[in-house]
């Protein structure tokens, strides 16, 4: 099974263990003439709902051959989906979703932090071995 559908998998069963309700699996993103889930096959965005919060999660593998190229892939779909959000559906915050490695040994890197920081990035890591949210960070 390929990196991305055990991610998918294990983040969406994070998400129903932390009591959150999937609306919509992929969420798409239509904005005028915008199909994202046409245009992007290997991103599908999750819709989920819980006491009245409404999120948007985006899930991110950093699998290939260079991590900050997979951020920079990131860092540019996360934004993408963010201003199309605000325009179609502002009552979700989007959220990147990563795995508890990455997040170890990348996204705390002080210049990562930055960008992150700076670009406003919501992100929660899983445990995917767990299936297991461990962190929310906004």
């Amino acid at each position: 099974m390929p990196a991305r559908d055990i991610y998918h998998d294990a983040v969406k069963s994070a998400l129903i263990k932390d009591n959150w309700v999937i609306v919509a699996d992929p969420y798409r993103i239509q904005c005028q003439d915008i199909d994202l889930s046409a245009d992007i096959a290997d991103a599908r965005p999750i819709a989920a709902e819980r006491e009245g919060h409404k999120i948007v999660v985006d899930i991110e593998c950093f699998v290939g051959r260079s991590l900050m190229t997979d951020f920079h892939l990131a860092l540019g779909r996360y934004k993408l989906y963010q201003m199309l959000l605000e325009k179609t559906a502002p009552e979700y915050d989007l959220y990147l979703a990563i795995d508890d490695i990455t997040y170890i040994n990348f996204f705390r890197r002080e210049g990562i932090d930055f960008l992150v920081r700076s670009s406003k990035i919501k992100i929660f890591v899983v445990k995917i071995d767990e299936q297991e949210i461990v962190q929310w960070i906004s």
